[in-house]
């Protein structure tokens, strides 16, 4: 059974920093691109981050670059998104997906509030 499951989000005050983690299974994960996605209140999906398999690569959004952080563990199938200086305009609902030419997998996505 595939399965992506986020975590790590919560509340953080802006210009704080947070890592979520998004952890595989049910798939040869290193196989796959890998992409954090997020999604705010009455606005499309965005793709905000992704990183090619074995990590050769990786791509940002330029509302987040020089922000946030994507990277790989293999060994632990899992991927993880930095974000440092955030804003509240950062507030969404944030999902992993999982790329393969012959697949797309989702996650359900952790709520991320940047608020004082």
């Amino acid at each position: 059974q595939v399965q992506l499951v986020e975590s790590g989000g919560g509340l953080v005050q802006p210009g704080g920093s947070l890592r979520l983690s998004c952890e595989a299974s049910g798939f040869t994960f290193r196989n796959y691109a890998m992409s954090w996605y997020r999604q705010a209140p009455g606005k499309e999906r965005e793709l905000v981050a992704s990183i090619a398999r074995g990590g050769s690569s990786t791509n940002y959004a330029d509302s987040v670059k020089d922000r946030f952080t994507i990277s790989r563990d293999d060994a632990k199938n899992t991927v993880y998104r930095q974000m440092n200086s955030q804003k509240p305009e950062d507030t969404a609902v944030y999902s992993c997906n999982a790329r393969h030419i012959y697949a797309n997998y989702w996650g359900r996505g952790t709520q991320v509030t940047i608020s004082s």
